[in-house]
């Protein structure tokens, strides 16, 4: 499978370099590329790739803005991943409220941003080392309406093991080799995590694992 990937900064020379990136990659391939955030959920909603990198500040409308309005159209399957230079508290938030697969900083070497790619098409979380335990804590607590009562008594002990490992921004592939199981088993442990602490997706189990000291 091929990932097709939309590009999206208001510095042509930045998108070029990451063009470059994509397309020497036998496993991707970039589908389009926008300056601006109105131009970008166009181009999100005409061409419906797998994931759109997105940056934050652009003209016409930010990114962020225009993530919100990509993730609120029901059915696409697209993934946004949120690239900036910034970590500013703000930015995370907004950008994991709006259901973004992911929040890179700029300043990632190529090599793993390309590689943060093909996890986010995996389904998943993204959330860049240098973002601190300090942003998450303070802005991810109204993510969403949690179910009373609310704790970690509620899942198992391997369930709780697997929740530790997605806060350390472990992918499917590498829990299942370090628990020595199968990558099913453990697609099925974060789904059970997720019905059970009443979140969203992956990154809200990141979020939660950090809040809860699981990190």
């Amino acid at each position: 499978m091929t990932l097709r990937i939309l590009l999206v900064d208001d510095h042509a020379t930045f998108r070029s370099g990451l063009r470059l990136a994509v397309q020497t990659q036998p496993d991707m391939t970039c589908v389009g590329e926008a300056g601006d955030g109105r131009t970008a959920i166009a181009e999100a909603l005409r061409l419906r790739p797998d994931i759109v990198l997105l940056d934050i500040r652009m003209p016409k409308l930010d990114g962020l803005a225009a993530a919100e309005a990509i993730l609120a159209v029901p059915g696409t399957g697209v993934r946004v991943v949120v690239l900036t230079t910034y970590d500013i508290d703000d930015y995370v938030y907004r950008a994991l409220r709006a259901g973004a697969s992911g929040f890179l900083l700029k300043s990632m070497p190529t090599a793993e941003l390309v590689a943060a790619l093909r996890v986010a098409a995996r389904g998943d979380a993204l959330i860049d080392p240098t973002v601190t335990r300090r942003l998450i804590e303070r802005f991810t607590a109204s993510l969403a309406p949690r179910p009373e009562p609310v704790g970690l008594d509620r899942l198992t002990a391997r369930e709780r093991e697997v929740l530790g490992r997605l806060a350390e921004g472990k992918a499917n592939a590498e829990i299942a080799a370090a628990l020595g199981v199968s990558e099913e088993t453990v697609k099925t442990h974060v789904s059970r995590i997720l019905s059970k602490l009443g979140l969203r997706d992956r990154v809200q189990a990141v979020v939660y694992a950090h809040v809860n000291g699981l990190a």
